[in-house]
């Protein structure tokens, strides 16, 4: 295992039970080893006009092995019409928490 095969995976929702529900679903289904869900402001533009809004993130801690399935299944299960899903990889970390990472999404 090196630290270049974990992966931070990130999307956001707008209510905190909907993040939570998305987050303990994919831990679930070993998509990830687990997740951070926490409170942000977001500024952006949708559909040609800039808005704020306060939404909840979601930080998924897993595989680059698993990551296409992952992506797949947030697509799936998301509410968003188009979510945000952004994978970025682990440059350094401890070894034992890596290696529990791999173990928590390699499946039963």
């Amino acid at each position: 295992m090196t630290t270049r095969d974990v992966l931070v995976v990130t999307t956001t929702h707008d209510a905190q039970e909907k993040a939570r529900a998305l987050a303990e679903l994919v831990v679930r289904e070993r998509l990830a080893a687990c997740a951070q869900v926490y409170p942000i402001d977001s500024v952006y533009r949708w559909e040609g006009e800039v808005r704020s809004e306060p939404e909840w993130r979601i930080d998924f801690k897993t595989t680059a092995g698993v990551v296409d399935r992952l992506t797949a299944f947030l697509r799936e299960h998301h509410g968003y019409e188009t979510p945000e899903v952004v994978a970025v990889p682990v440059v350094a970390g401890s070894e034992a928490y890596l290696a529990w990472v791999a173990a928590e999404t390699a499946g039963p």
